[in-house]
């Protein structure tokens, strides 16, 4: 590469000649020390076409300001020394710096400059946060619901709120502003939810029979403002927040791998805790608040023994009773089950593995790996739960003959009706092809209903699993092995409180096991004073 040509820094003024010209060099006033200002040029590397073009600034009062342009504009320069086999480096850093003199910009640092050409950013481009959300989503590989949080959370949440501000210029501020701005929004969604609910009750007749004409005239005004009011909207939760963070730090720490910047405003930023809720147990205490205020003592309810028994009598005889005992008693997730194939089930040996699983985006359902490492692991049956797949699975081979048996005299009918398709699962519908998760939701709650219990989702049922494990007699390392919980803290944090009300019985029946005279306290001996 050729020496870079230096630059040079002389001085200049506006006045002319009576001929109208400049004077330029030529004027007698630029000996005195406050004429004219001082000017830059820098010879910069040519255009792509071959061109010569000039780095210059006037309008500097002191030779000092003008020369340490100059160094910056040299620094930017001696960048391209750095890149001897990038062609293109040479024009690209030029096409900046000319652009720079065109428009009187500020000269860039020569660090930042060397930030952008590592990270293979337009150098003169101002890249936003959300031009680097969308980029950094679009390259990630991760799992397609996981890929699909992300982009949620930069739709919705990231680029409305910072979406618009420099990359490089993001700090603290700008990003703990931005989440602080959640709690005088979820305020706002509260008196609007208040709002709704209260006109809701002014809607209502609330007596016996037709109301009369004048209130049946007033309940329709009512309504025509119940139906121009805003529908009920989600508050943005403290777990919510510290996902949508998650997704914000981790986009802004492939931004400093990328050389883009140097600092992760994300990582200091301070919010609410967002704590998984703790399980609770419905104990008659917990239902009889549930059914007085309908509210419920946790997020995360789950079943007494003796509740998933009333279950599990309720649903036994459907089609999908194994399927409940399975998640009740040995843990599994729900797409877990709906995706188990029968070639990693043992009922000799009594053993399950977890392979794939049914994932379910936007009702379409498709099958992917473990949710983790720890997920994809063998878990031990009890003799009930092999006694009861052996029963399914008899049961399915007859509703697949009967199906086939159908499926033939429609065919002979004329009509087009295919055979039972051998899946290789567990669980299928009816014809055999995949059960979709959310059929199995809705036929839980279905059973629960008519059951007359307190209401869980079926993800509660793991939960349920955890109480079962350890009213057995195994320990918190036993519930993890059982859940396959990555972590043996994930496990203590969601289910400590949970144990020690099962720990409670545990307690009495092991007082229990000591016998007793249970001598009266006339028998007792007082101690000597």
């Amino acid at each position: 590469m050729a020496a870079r040509q230096a630059g040079s820094i002389t001085k200049r003024c506006e006045c002319r000649g009576e001929d109208g010209k400049r004077l330029g060099a030529k004027c007698p006033l630029l000996a005195k020390r406050t004429h004219g200002a001082y000017q830059l040029q820098q010879e910069l590397p040519p255009k792509a076409d071959g061109g010569r073009r000039i780095f210059r600034r006037t309008g500097y009062g002191k030779v000092a300001d003008a020369q340490g342009d100059l160094d910056k504009v040299r620094a930017v320069l001696d960048l391209i020394e750095e890149g001897d086999d990038d062609e293109d480096r040479a024009t690209q850093i030029g096409d900046v710096l000319a652009a720079v003199s065109r428009d009187r910009a500020p000269i860039p640092e020569a660090a930042e400059v060397k930030r952008r050409l590592a990270g293979g950013v337009s150098l003169d481009s101002d890249m936003t946060v959300g031009d680097w959300l969308d980029a950094w989503v679009a390259a990630k590989k991760t799992k397609r619901l996981t890929t699909k949080g992300y982009e949620s959370h930069i739709r919705v949440h990231l680029k409305p709120g910072l979406g618009t501000r420099r990359l490089d210029r993001l700090n603290i501020t700008h990003v703990q502003t931005f989440f602080d701005s959640y709690a005088e929004r979820n305020e706002a969604i509260r008196a609007q939810n208040r709002e709704r609910r209260e006109q809701e009750a002014r809607c209502k007749w609330g007596r016996p029979g037709s109301p009369p004409a004048d209130v049946r005239e007033r309940l329709a005004a009512e309504r025509e403002k119940l139906a121009a009011m805003p529908s009920y909207a989600l508050e943005t939760g403290p777990a919510t927040l510290q996902r949508i963070r998650a997704t914000l730090r981790a986009a802004l720490n492939a931004a400093i791998r990328k050389q883009l910047i140097t600092f992760n405003p994300a990582e200091w930023v301070e919010l609410a805790s967002g704590k998984r809720p703790k399980a609770k147990l419905w104990t008659d205490r917990n239902v009889e608040h549930w059914e007085r205020t309908g509210e419920k003592p946790s997020a995360v309810m789950v079943w007494t023994p003796a509740q998933l028994g009333t279950f599990l009598d309720e649903a036994e005889g459907t089609r999908l009773y194994a399927f409940f005992h399975l998640i009740a008693f040995r843990g599994l997730r729900r797409g877990e089950g709906v995706g188990a194939d029968w070639r990693n089930v043992d009922l000799d040996a009594g053993t399950f593995t977890v392979g794939k699983g049914l994932v379910v985006d936007s009702w379409e359902v498709f099958e992917d790996d473990p949710k983790t490492e720890e997920s994809a692991g063998t878990i031990a049956l009890d003799s009930q739960t092999v006694a009861v797949l052996r029963e399914h699975q008899a049961r399915q081979l007859a509703e697949r003959d009967d199906w086939n048996r159908h499926a033939a005299e429609e065919r002979a009918k004329g009509k087009d009706v295919q055979d039972w398709q051998d899946t290789g699962k567990v669980f299928t519908d009816v014809d055999g092809t995949w059960l979709h998760p959310e059929k199995v939701s809705d036929e839980f709650r279905r059973i629960a209903r008519r059951a007359g219990l307190p209401p869980i989702n079926l993800r509660d049922l793991r939960h349920l699993a955890a109480t079962l494990v350890h009213a057995g007699g195994g320990d918190i390392f036993a519930v993890q092995k059982t859940l396959r919980h990555a972590s043996g803290q994930l496990t203590s944090d969601t289910y400590t409180e949970l144990l020690e009300e099962v720990d409670r019985d545990i307690a009495e029946r092991a007082a229990a096991l000591v016998p007793r005279a249970r001598r009266s306290r006339e028998d007792v001996v007082p101690a000597e004073e």
